[in-house]
């Protein structure tokens, strides 16, 4: 019984730790002003039929503060870099001078941060739903072992821990949204 309540909670500590990385991953593709790869990181290819990654195709670098590059390890593979960088609707027009793609990131205006930071509060959110029903599934886990003979207490304390989990990763959603929202906002 002990055990299979162990596992609950190591459970949902777990996916916790998923959702948040997660939310670290989609927060790095909200771009802030700065060239970065990241934005491009999600972007599938078509090479020779197959769906690739970018990544997997050419060389993505930065040339300086507001200017990516994308140079392909073959050189027929511009066009089709250059339509899903255009599929991909970033925000940025690719422009292709027959041997590298250069992204130029316009600099943000007040509008367009803003737009991001609905974003960034978006991810959040979804974030703080995915902890949520990480919590109320754990919950569930605790009430059936309480039904199958786990005692009344130990099913409380256990789901105060599960709440105690949930709090700390809601506060952790809540400051990576805030450090993003502040690099963003910042000119």
């Amino acid at each position: 019984m002990q055990d299979d309540l162990m596992l609950i909670q190591d459970d949902a500590a777990d996916s916790m730790k998923k959702a948040i990385g997660h939310l670290e991953q989609e927060l790095t593709k909200v771009r802030a002003g700065k060239a970065n790869p990241q934005i491009l990181d999600g972007i599938t290819v078509d090479y020779y039929g197959a769906p690739t990654p970018l990544n997997q195709v050419a060389n993505v670098a930065i040339a300086d503060a507001r200017t990516l590059t994308v140079q392909p390890w073959e050189k027929n593979m511009l066009q089709p870099i250059e339509r899903a960088i255009i599929a991909a609707n970033i925000g940025i027009n690719p422009q292709n001078d027959g041997i590298i793609i250069r992204l130029f990131l316009p600099p943000l205006t007040e509008e367009r941060r803003r737009e991001f930071v609905k974003r960034v509060n978006n991810e959040g959110e979804q974030a703080k739903v995915a902890i949520r029903n990480i919590r109320r599934d754990a919950i569930e886990g605790i009430k059936k072992l309480q039904k199958d003979g786990l005692s009344e207490d130990t099913a409380k304390d256990a789901e105060a821990d599960i709440q105690v989990l949930t709090d700390k990763h809601i506060v952790l959603i809540d400051k990576h949204c805030e450090a993003k929202e502040k690099e963003i906002m910042a000119i």
